[in-house]
């Protein structure tokens, strides 16, 4: 086997995340983009809708795909939606306080400041995701 498979093959959980994370960094920055930039939503608004999209869309890619986690009841996933959001919501508290931050108190520029913060929050999110939800 070739030495780069046996490395894919030991980190593909590790792969796969980095590749919803990516996805799931997509979704919250478009949608942000969207509202605040298309349609001139105040930007702390478009952060939060942008937020919320990202947590769903991150929580069936995550479930499905990268911990491929099976739940045998309503029960079992209602814990780990529950505990997902829980643990996101406190990402989205980060998000919108360095967004803020970024644009408020820095003047830096709305869509400049979502991409800043994005890189934090896909790192911690592993995390928690890891050690707590999807065990």
């Amino acid at each position: 086997m070739g030495r780069l498979k046996k490395i894919y093959i030991k980190y593909q959980e590790i792969f796969r995340y980095i590749l919803f994370g990516v996805l799931t960094t997509v979704v919250n920055i478009t949608v942000f983009i969207l509202f605040d930039t298309v349609f001139n939503i105040p930007y702390l608004i478009a952060n939060a809708i942008s937020i919320i999209v990202a947590i769903l869309f991150a929580f069936f890619t995550n479930k499905k795909y990268v911990f491929r986690t099976e739940s045998p009841t309503f029960k079992i996933v209602f814990k780990e939606f529950y505990l997902f959001v829980g643990l996101r919501l406190i990402s989205g508290l980060f998000d919108m306080l360095s967004m803020w931050i970024f644009v408020d108190l820095m003047n830096l520029e709305t869509n400049f400041s979502k991409i800043l913060t994005q890189f934090i929050i896909v790192i911690s999110n592993y995390i928690f995701s890891k050690l707590y939800i999807f065990k």
